[in-house]
């Protein structure tokens, strides 16, 4: 008699080298070890016969260690390009850093001791700062590699480059011969703390900030002959009152302007801080500013602004009168007393409307922050504070405008103020001579290529449009030596400018061949074409530094322009959502000016990251996420396990990128686990194809069994899915598609259902082979369409491949491939009935398993009995298929599935729905020795009697 368990032997497990775990700090390193020894990236990205696509690298500064938002925005480009390579098209992907700039320059001069820096000339301190910035990138580009991002890391582009520099001076040239840049005296943001200009982009606006607001009167001299009748008997104790957030302005005041269409009113007032008995206020503010001064405004005549033009009042601290001036909409009865407070010398819109009635531009601020000789005895005082103090200079005008009985009112105002986003420390409005790009002689321009752009998400059009429509002037030079210069030269005796098409193309020329250290080593005659150097003038070079987003914002120019494997435009510039008012707007910018089309035909944004509970990562609080520690782990690999750059790279696809994505630790756990279902779910596909030869034993469509017909129907639909989403740049819609597929129709339904068939099927019976061609298909389309993502576990895959494939990397296999004939809507109907039934089966087995009726579901049969007549025959016909693998019993993984042609199922463990009732009783028959099923012919095979007819034939080679 044959003994028991002695089958095993025929049983037809799944055999594969496919590693269970991930071991992804050994495997992944081996991986791109291999993609680097077969020049994968460097082969397809030329070769592919597809069309040319370029994402142009927005460049990251060097100047520290990468984070989280840094490998956010590096996989998503990676994503993309690899997208883009698995259908077959170019690409070539050149990433850049921006390795000029203030960032870098502080970084040098933390490094210093105070002894050092007296030392230092700018071209030590460019010496330093080259250095930084190339260990910075060479430390980046470790990083990003590893990141599994393929580009030419060889040949990177950096903004320090002399190629790169030469092409953003023929950028500025360009700009400047056509008139869009100029040289004036304006007021710009000044940072003290910088010691340099900055841009908007270069500004932040922290919580928290709170100003020394003031309220004050200048007495009345002159009235404009349209308001002498109405106020003349308010002479000389009227007053015009102000409101301003940055008293330190004041010894800058040169008019007061008022709203033309305002109604204005002269309000009696008792105040015994101040000289008036009447004050000039907006009428619909003089209740609020009873309240506010705590005293009755009583009003005696109202009137309209523009009736106040061109009169007089006297400075309160200076021996100065000065003009009440017709001012813009920004005058509004939202806050202050409805006059402002003007100071061409400390203010945009104080600026604008200056030119206007040619006053001059004030401003006695040196470049530290402190009042200069023209602010008479408050010379060298500070007129900016930190931590919300109350600044010398402030202070001291608060005390002069109190003693001259000015001050009304004195309270701490909490609102946005703008901030050094490099030092953290406050800026000041301050005019100085700085060069400019005329952006409102472009503008219509830029406005309508901002329209042919395609913005994702599309809301950064209207982040992008008003910030350019109300873009008039972009400061460009900077008052630092790390930098590229603007090159320019003055005349030493009448301080004229000297620059034109010669000089730029000579200097461009020295910069090309030496690298822009040249304008500081080389002398003016050098520096200078020939025909200036016996002109008998003497001539001198400029000092300013180009700003930074000058730099990177030329470098479709100095990169996408130029370099030979590129295109311009680009297809798609990718960045954190920030960069519509830096580097997104510098791009457009430069590029409408010089060439009047945008750089770019697509811009993605992303937002930034966030911990988990949704709050801003950073070191105070404890919550930074390193992607060095997510992927090899921290120094406690309990706290902090090794999740490889795939667990990063499928978060990075799971995230709704176009809001702030949160990332922590209980969320890694969360990827992981979905890493490991999909990597599960292939290395079942593997291991079960390890005697199938594509080749010779695909079975043809029409032989299939109805189930695997219905398995390659739902792959059309979940790998047109996944293509819409990389298409549409959707990537959790991947997420879900694909984690979806893995986990519920593989694991969970097609393959859990299959085993029966893999395992006990003759090895190469048409039940089993039916079911191997399915499982062909969804592992190669499967690895395919994971593989812009989980790259290295895709690579891995392939690797274990246990047939022969002409392609040697899942990226030389080209994109998944669907059938035509695969697309069966009308099985789908069906199918997810049986899905449906198959739930609620589960549901009474787990039944029986708990009340150990059963253990096993094959110790089970299946009564079931459906009420819908066309739906009973449909699954009947299934169960009466002689095909061995659409029975009910297969589905079920019970030894029986009967269908009821009545109600009425008797049993103790039993489900009733609307649909369909469900019984579950013991299974009839005796345990088959090699599958485990019961049947009622284990006994009668005289030489197998431990076997059931199934495997008999099974080892016959029949089933």
């Amino acid at each position: 008699m044959t003994e028991s368990g002695s089958y095993k032997d025929t049983v037809n497990l799944p055999k594969t080298q496919f590693d269970m775990r991930a071991n992804a700090t050994k495997r992944e390193p081996e991986i791109q070890q291999f993609w680097n020894d077969e020049q994968v990236y460097q082969r397809l990205s030329q070769e592919n016969k597809g069309e040319l696509f370029i994402l142009h690298d927005g460049p990251p500064y060097a100047n520290g260690s990468l984070h989280i938002g840094h490998a956010l925005n590096k996989i998503l480009k990676d994503i993309i390009n690899r997208y883009k390579i698995l259908q077959g098209r170019k690409i070539s992907y050149v990433p850049g850093w921006d390795c000029h700039g203030l960032p870098i320059e502080l970084k040098v001069l933390q490094t210093m001791k105070s002894a050092e820096r007296q030392d230092l000339t700018p071209l030590k301190l460019r010496q330093k700062a080259k250095e930084f910035a190339l260990e910075a990138v060479n430390e980046q580009r470790e990083s990003f590699k590893r990141y599994g991002v393929w580009g030419d890391w060889e040949h990177p582009y950096l903004t320090s480059n002399p190629e790169y520099e030469a092409a953003q001076i023929a950028v500025f040239g360009d700009m400047f011969l056509k008139g869009y840049i100029y040289r004036g005296l304006k007021p710009v943001h000044w940072s003290p703390s910088s010691q340099t200009a900055l841009a908007e982009a270069e500004l932040e606006y922290p919580e928290g900030h709170t100003s020394p607001s003031i309220y004050a009167a200048f007495p009345m001299t002159n009235l404009a002959d349209a308001a002498k009748e109405k106020l003349s008997e308010f002479l000389p104790s009227l007053g015009v009152a102000i409101w301003t957030t940055t008293p330190w302005t004041i010894p800058g005041n040169l008019a007061v302007a008022v709203n033309p269409e305002l109604n204005y009113a002269v309000v009696e007032v008792e105040l015994e801080q101040v000289n008036f008995k009447y004050l000039i206020v907006a009428a619909d503010l003089a209740e609020r500013l009873s309240e506010t001064f705590g005293a009755k405004l009583t009003v005696k005549a109202t009137f309209k602004g523009k009736d106040l033009e061109n009169s007089t009042y006297r400075h309160p601290l200076f021996d100065r009168e000065s003009p009440v001036i017709i001012g813009g909409d920004y005058i509004t009865t939202e806050s202050g007393t409805g006059l402002v407070h003007t100071a061409p010398g400390h203010g945009q819109e104080d600026y604008i409307v200056g030119q206007r009635y040619n006053l001059p531009i004030l401003a006695p601020v040196d470049g530290n922050g402190q009042f200069t000789e023209e602010a008479g005895k408050f010379a060298g005082l500070k007129v900016v504070g930190t931590n919300n103090q109350i600044s010398e200079g402030n202070q001291a005008i608060i005390d002069a405008l109190t003693e001259a009985k000015s001050l009304i009112k004195h309270e701490p105002y909490a609102h946005k103020y703008p901030y050094d986003w490099r030092t953290k420390k406050p800026t000041i409005f301050r005019a100085t001579e700085q060069w400019f790009a005329s952006v409102e002689k472009f503008r219509e321009t830029a406005l309508e290529q901002i329209k042919s752009v395609q913005w994702i998400p599309a809301q950064g059009q209207n982040r992008i449009t008003p910030m350019v429509a109300d873009r008039s002037d972009w400061c460009i030079s900077r008052q630092r030596s790390w930098g590229v210069p603007i090159p320019v030269f003055y005349d030493e005796e009448s301080n004229e400018v000297v620059l034109n098409e010669d000089i730029i193309k000579h200097v461009q020329a020295i910069i090309a061949e030496k690298g822009s250290d040249a304008w500081w080593e080389l002398s003016v005659e050098d520096l200078m074409p020939e025909q200036y150097r016996n002109d008998g003038k003497k001539y001198r070079k400029g000092t300013d530094t180009m700003d930074v987003w000058f730099d990177s914002g030329s470098s479709w120019a100095s990169v996408v322009e130029q370099r030979p494997e590129l295109r311009y435009p680009a297809d798609m510039y990718l960045e954190g959502s920030d960069q519509h008012r830096g580097w997104f707007q510098s791009s457009l910018l430069t590029s409408v000016a010089v060439n009047g089309v945008a750089p770019y035909k697509i811009v993605l944004t992303h937002g930034y990251t966030l911990d988990e509970k949704g709050y801003k990562q950073s070191k105070s609080l404890g919550n930074v996420i390193d992607p060095r520690i997510v992927i090899e782990g921290g120094k406690n690999q309990k706290q902090d396990p090794a999740y490889g750059a795939d667990v990063l790279r499928l978060w990075v696809s799971s995230v709704d990128y176009t809001n702030d994505v949160g990332i922590g630790k209980n969320t890694l756990k969360q990827i992981m686990d979905i890493r490991n279902k999909i990597r599960n779910t292939a290395r079942f596909l593997l291991g079960n194809l390890h005697d199938f030869n594509p080749q010779t034993d695909t079975m043809a469509f029409r032989d299939l069994a109805e189930i695997d017909k219905y398995m390659l129907h739902r792959m059309t639909e979940v790998f047109t899915e996944v293509t819409q989403a990389y298409e549409t740049f959707q990537f959790s819609r991947f997420f879900q598609a694909v984690q979806n597929f893995c986990i519920v129709d593989l694991s969970n339904f097609y393959l859990d259902a299959g085993k029966d068939r893999l395992y006990i099927s003759s090895v190469d019976g048409d039940r089993r082979r039916s079911c191997q061609t399915v499982m062909q298909i969804a592992l190669e389309n499967l690895t395919k369409a994971i593989a812009p993502v989980l790259s290295h576990m895709a690579e891995d895959i392939w690797q274990f491949l246990p047939y022969e494939t002409s392609h040697k990397s899942v990226f030389e296999a080209g994109w998944v491939q669907l059938e035509e004939k695969w697309k069966n809507p009308e099985l789908v109907k069906l199918w997810e009935k049986i899905r449906q039934i198959r739930n609620d089966v589960n549901k009474v087995l787990e039944e029986a398993r708990i009340d150990k009726m059963i253990g096993s579901s094959l110790e089970a049969k299946v009564l079931l009995y459906i009420k819908d007549e066309e739906l009973r025959n449909a699954v009947k016909s299934l169960n009466d298929s002689n095909n061995g693998a659409d029975e009910l019993r297969y589905l079920f993984l019970t030894s029986q599935g009967e269908i009821l042609d009545n109600p009425g199922v008797e049993c103790k463990h039993k489900l009733q729905t609307d649909n369909w009732e469900i019984g579950v009783v013991k299974a009839d028959g005796e345990k088959c020795d090699r599958c485990w099923n019961y049947s009622t012919k284990v006994g009668e095979f005289k030489e197998h009697p431990l076997l059931c007819e199934r495997c008999v034939s099974a080892l016959k080679g029949e089933f």
